[in-house]
């Protein structure tokens, strides 16, 4: 990807971010108690069905912040990506429509058996098991040795862990990756080293945003440039 390829796709991405922004903002302005984001029609009923009344738990992805990634996924072209804290699934799924439709693969991490397990079963019953690969065992242990390139990244684990697991990744992404990094606003704190290094690099372009008021909270979204 030539250095005027990759301004173009990033330009593409941020313009296609701010505008799905600033339509959320007027319809959660009129509809403070709207349901799920408009990302499920494509979908089979039965599969549509699943999604819409997931039980989420307090560590899953809110709704709006799912459908972000999700469309991040599409409109990025992503092949492979990279998930820090699977929680129940619910991310993983709606990115796994994304990578589903892109013909790429997600790799999920979490340390905990029992969310794992529970994601593999979820997975199966919207028929994403294919696509996602949950993998159990500590991120820090697990990101070093997966092998090859990677052009999405989701992080969402231990916050002050974020820089460890973003340098672990690092070398393996490909100009052109997406990285998202979640709860940014409340636990800026925590991951104060993470959000210094990329903004201090001129290797990425970066923006926080805010696409689920419920949690009040944000993602910060990285291009990476080269």
């Amino acid at each position: 990807m030539t250095q005027a390829t990759s301004w173009i796709h990033a330009t593409a991405i941020f313009v296609g971010v701010a505008i799905l922004l600033g339509s959320a903002s007027r319809l959660s302005a009129q509809e403070p108690t709207a349901g799920n984001p408009h990302v499920l029609n494509d979908q089979e009923a039965a599969r549509k069905a699943f999604i819409e009344q997931f039980q989420r738990i307090g560590l899953n992805s809110a709704p709006g912040d799912a459908a972000m990634l999700r469309i991040l996924v599409e409109s990025s072209g992503a092949k492979r990506g990279v998930e820090v804290g699977t929680a129940t699934g619910y991310g993983a799924i709606l990115m796994g429509l994304g990578f589903e439709r892109t013909g790429g693969h997600l790799t999920t991490v979490d340390i905990d058996p029992q969310m794992v397990a529970t994601t593999r079963e979820n997975l199966k019953k919207v028929g994403l098991d294919s696509v996602v690969t949950v993998v159990q065992g500590d991120a820090l242990e697990v990101l070093p040795k997966l092998e090859g390139q990677f052009d999405f990244v989701y992080l969402d684990a231990v916050k002050s862990d974020y820089l460890k697991y973003f340098r672990a990744l690092e070398p393996k992404l490909v100009p052109g990756a997406v990285i998202v990094a979640d709860n940014v606003i409340r636990s800026a704190g925590a991951m104060g080293d993470f959000i210094q290094a990329v903004n201090q690099s001129p290797n990425y372009l970066s923006t926080t945003i805010r696409s689920d008021d419920s949690k009040r909270d944000g993602m910060l979204v990285i291009y990476k440039l080269k």
